[in-house]
């Protein structure tokens, strides 16, 4: 395989059929799509300029539209939602799942965009830019923070950007809310997993309340600070949250997956201005995640 070439031809034929192709009009010449998806991979993979694309890949002016365009118009979620349903149908879907964030710092070129105002993303509309481009400053500097929930195996369910100061906690009800798998047949999505598992950010009244109403099982340790308040309050405090201690284990899958998606130097630095173009290169790592699963399937 070319060192520009990344994916096999199984994992392109999973997804050649969901990628933009030639119309039937007259006009310019329509870039072949596999090129243009391996020129986006190549330059997140090597954390470089998009005018320093090799030419093998076409003019880099080109990859940049593609690579655009399609996290505008939710390409990238659409082909991810195609890849989950299947994975489900198949039963490949372990639907005790992960949730935590991580921190990517932004670099100079990321950063000197007008931040209009604070403002968080809309949730129920990912394809909208953000008002502070998902960039904001935490103690390392000006940061992104990539929000994910992955399903038993480790791989990406739900991905959402917001700043780097923002907290964990709050996210967890968005991306619950956002998480849809379609059915292939006759059906309605499923939006309920069977156990979340999370670390102690993640332990709130507010998270366990809404988990305890869906019978989602909740797989959140209980941190220091709470555990002396209930007791401080005797019987009032009520009873310790149960913690299955086995199923805890399984919540490394996340913390693996992320050190999947930093190998990839453009997403462990950010380098993009705008967060649609960020979010969708870590949607696009994804992708290839779940064509590597369906590829190994029996």
């Amino acid at each position: 395989m070319s060192r520009f070439q990344l994916l096999n031809d199984d994992q392109w034929n999973l997804i050649s059929g969901s990628l933009p192709g030639p119309t039937g009009r007259q006009g310019r010449p329509y870039a072949d799509a596999r090129t243009m998806v391996e020129g986006i991979i190549y330059r997140y993979r090597c954390g470089i300029a998009w005018r320093d694309l090799p030419a093998a890949f076409g003019p880099w002016q080109t990859v940049w539209r593609w690579h655009r365009r399609m996290a505008a118009d939710g390409t990238w979620d659409a082909l991810l939602g195609q890849l989950m349903a299947e994975a489900d149908a198949a039963g490949m879907v372990d639907w005790s799942i992960s949730v935590d964030s991580t921190i990517a710092r932004a670099h100079q070129h990321a950063t000197n965009v007008t931040r209009l105002k604070k403002g968080t993303s809309n949730y129920k509309n990912l394809l909208t830019e953000p008002l502070d481009h998902a960039v904001g400053r935490s103690r390392g500097g000006l940061s992104t923070k990539i929000h994910q929930l992955v399903d038993g195996n480790g791989l990406p369910l739900v991905t959402v950007c917001t700043a780097g100061q923002d907290g964990d906690s709050p996210m967890l009800l968005p991306l619950l809310e956002i998480l849809r798998v379609e059915r292939t047949g006759p059906g309605r999505p499923r939006t309920r997993p069977d156990a979340v598992r999370g670390d102690k950010a993640y332990s709130s009244r507010a998270i366990r309340a809404h988990l305890r109403e869906r019978s989602i099982e909740a797989v959140i340790p209980e941190p220091r600070d709470q555990i002396g308040h209930r007791k401080r309050r005797g019987s009032q405090g009520g009873r310790p949250p149960k913690l299955d201690a086995e199923n805890y284990r399984g919540r490394n899958v996340i913390e693996r997956r992320f050190c999947h998606v930093k190998q990839w130097r453009g997403i462990a630095t950010r380098y993009d201005k705008l967060s649609l173009t960020y979010r969708a290169a870590v949607l696009l790592h994804a992708v290839i995640a779940w064509t590597q699963h369906l590829r190994d399937m029996p």
